[in-house]
């Protein structure tokens, strides 16, 4: 065993990506060892830029490289099963929509198996494979190449087919939001995609829980400025609630969320 990396740290680092998510709490109970011991662990995870901390736990820390798509579901579950909700409740039925990839905007998809004369243009597999057997709700599927790690089309063909038409609402989700408003991401490609959903929307609604305001990502998406509604779990940065206020952008918050995977508030 590498002292300066101890055993416990590599197993809660491998757990970390694996699952997307780990709480102090789960890992005590693990490792059977205090809930101390576990934020010390996660502190020296983090100060090696290994993990980033979120409530109640931490992340895989993110720069230039995404979390695999599937560990990303079980981050903050509850809250964007919530959030999923809210922003469906904000669709009227016989709408038109884009929905971009994101696991957030998939549970928006999910929430909208009530809805009926709906129009969804989508760049991503997970929503047209949740949403096509609704028998009023119609799909319309962008072509292009299909990312194998988490179901996207992305490319020029994409962003060509999106730009046919012109949509009531753009829900979109993003990777990493910075202090000063900025929308980020980690794949150019997709990003074009995202530019061409947003400029080709009358309204649009950013969907993203609060651990996405404690990552980065190197790819700009766009600016909180050109959204019309933000709906999360909770936006605790009084910098980008005047962001949102000045730019008057609709903040929509659905309150903290007991995270059923993690097992914390």
């Amino acid at each position: 065993m590498n002292d300066a990396f101890p055993l416990r740290q590599r197993e809660i680092l491998a757990l970390a990506r694996a699952q997307g998510r780990v709480s102090v709490d789960s890992l005590a109970a693990r490792f059977e060892v205090t809930p101390q011991t576990i934020r010390k662990d996660l502190n020296e995870l983090c100060d090696r830029r290994l993990m980033s901390r979120v409530h109640g736990g931490a992340i895989v820390a993110s720069g230039v490289e995404n979390i695999a798509y599937e560990a990303r579901r079980f981050i903050a579950q509850a809250e964007k099963r919530a959030i999923g909700a809210a922003a469906a409740r904000l669709i009227p039925n016989s709408a038109s929509l884009f929905i971009n990839i994101g696991t957030t905007t998939e549970e928006v998809a999910r929430a909208l198996d009530g809805h009926e004369d709906l129009l969804v243009i989508t760049n991503n597999l997970n929503v047209a494979n949740l949403l096509y057997r609704h028998p009023r709700i119609d799909v319309i599927m962008a072509g292009g190449p299909v990312r194998r790690a988490d179901g996207a089309v992305i490319g020029s063909a994409a962003v060509d087919f999106v730009r046919q038409f012109k949509v009531d609402t753009a829900v979109i989700g993003a990777s990493a939001i910075d202090e000063d408003g900025a929308l980020l991401d980690f794949d150019v490609r997709e990003v074009r995609v995202s530019r061409a959903i947003i400029e080709n929307a009358r309204r649009v609604m950013l969907v993203a829980d609060r651990s996405k305001l404690e990552r980065s990502a190197p790819v700009r998406i766009g600016h909180l400025s050109e959204v019309d509604t933000f709906v999360t779990d909770e936006l605790a940065s009084p910098t980008l609630r005047d962001v949102c206020r000045s730019h008057t952008v609709e903040v929509v918050e659905v309150g903290a969320v007991m995270d059923e995977a993690a097992g914390t508030a």
